[in-house]
C-alpha cells in the first residue's frame, strides 16, 4: 500500500500514528485556504530527512484520505447536495423540467459542470504536477502566492451574485483557477473563493460554490489515484493501519468547513494570509536547510 525506498538501514513501516498525523494535516488543509498539497509536501520532506527513508507515492493511502474529506463535504452540505440531486432527476422527466421550484438547482448544476471542465487539463498534467511537490522552493512560492490571493480577497466587498444570477463566464473563471490550483502549494479552496469574490459573488455563495465544486474535483482525483494504486498493487493488510488517518481527515475536514464558513461570513481571511506567507517562507528555508 505504501512503498518506502530506504537509503540505508531498515525501512520504517506505516504506523497508525503517522497515518493519523497525515490525516489530520490533509483533512484540515484540504478545505482551509492553506493548500493541503503544500503541507503534505513539507511534511513528507521533513519525514524523509528524519528517518532517512523516502515515502514513495502512497497512492492507495491518498485515496482513503480523500474519501474521508469527501464524506465531510457531503455531510456539511447535505441539504444543498440533496437539492442538486432533485434538480438533476427533474431533467430526466418532462414533468420535472416544468417545475419552477427546481430551476435554480438545475442552473447551479450547469455552473458546476462548466467550472469542472478545466480540471481535465490538470488531469493531463498530473505527472508533471506531482514532480513539482518535491521542490520545496516552488511549493513555498506557491504558498506565498496563495497568501497574496487571500489578501486580495480580503480587500473585496461581498458581491451580489448567487446561484440565480452568476453567469457561465463566472463559473468558467472559477474553474480555470481551480485547474491551476493542482500546483502544489496553491490552495484550491482559497483560489476558487478568491476568484468568486473577484467575479462579484456573494461571500456565502462563493464559499458554497467552492465546496460543491470540490466534490467532482476530489472524486476525479480519487479515481485517478485508485487506478494507479490498483496498477501498482494494493496490500490489504495495511488498510486497517490507515483507518485512523481516514477518520482524522473526516473530522478535521468537517471542522475546517464550519470554520471557513463562519470566517467567510465575517469577510476576513487575514489569519490565513499571514499563515500562508509564514509556511511558504518556512518551505523555502527547508528546501535549502534539509538534505536532498
Amino acid at each position: 500500500m505504501v512503498r518506502h525506498v530506504r537509503r540505508k538501514g531498515v525501512i520504517p513501516p506505516m504506523t497508525w500514528w503517522l497515518a493519523a498525523l497525515l490525516g489530520l494535516v490533509q483533512g484540515a488543509t484540504e478545505f482551509l485556504p492553506v493548500s493541503s498539497s503544500g503541507h503534505l509536501a513539507v511534511l513528507r520532506r521533513v519525514y524523509e530527512s528524519l528517518t532517512g527513508s523516502e515515502l514513495a507515492n502512497p497512492q492507495f493511502y491518498e485515496v482513503l484520505l480523500h474519501m474521508g474529506s469527501l464524506c465531510a463535504v457531503f455531510i456539511a452540505f447535505h441539504k444543498d447536495i440533496a437539492e442538486l440531486w432533485r434538480g438533476f432527476l427533474s431533467l430526466l422527466s418532462s414533468e420535472g423540467r416544468n417545475k419552477e421550484s427546481l430551476r435554480p438547482s438545475r442552473r447551479l448544476i450547469l455552473l458546476l459542470v462548466i467550472a469542472t471542465l478545466p480540471m481535465v487539463i490538470g488531469a493531463l498534467l498530473q505527472k508533471q504536477v506531482e514532480a513539482l511537490s518535491s521542490n520545496l522552493f516552488f511549493v513555498g512560492m506557491a504558498l506565498i502566492g496563495t497568501g497574496v490571493l487571500l489578501r486580495v480577497a480580503d480587500r473585496l466587498k461581498s458581491g451580489r451574485k448567487n446561484g440565480k444570477t452568476a453567469r457561465v463566464s463566472d463559473a468558467a473563471a472559477v474553474g480555470l483557477i481551480q485547474a491551476a490550483a493542482v500546483i502544489p502549494g496553491l490552495s484550491r479552496s482559497g483560489s476558487t473563493i478568491a476568484m468568486g469574490l473577484m467575479r462579484d459573488f456573494d461571500r456565502q455563495f462563493a464559499v458554497k460554490f467552492s465546496f460543491l465544486l470540490s466534490i467532482p474535483a476530489i472524486v476525479g482525483a480519487t479515481l485517478l489515484k485508485l487506478i494507479q494504486a490498483l496498477v501498482e498493487g494494493i496490500e490489504p493488510d495495511g488498510i486497517l493501519v490507515c483507518l485512523p488517518g481516514v477518520l482524522a481527515a473526516f473530522v478535521t475536514g468537517f471542522l475546517a468547513i464550519g470554520l471557513l464558513r463562519r470566517m467567510a461570513a465575517r469577510g476576513k481571511f487575514g489569519v490565513f494570509v499571514y499563515y500562508c506567507l509564514a509556511i511558504g517562507v518556512t518551505a523555502i528555508v527547508l528546501n535549502f536547510a534539509l538534505p536532498s
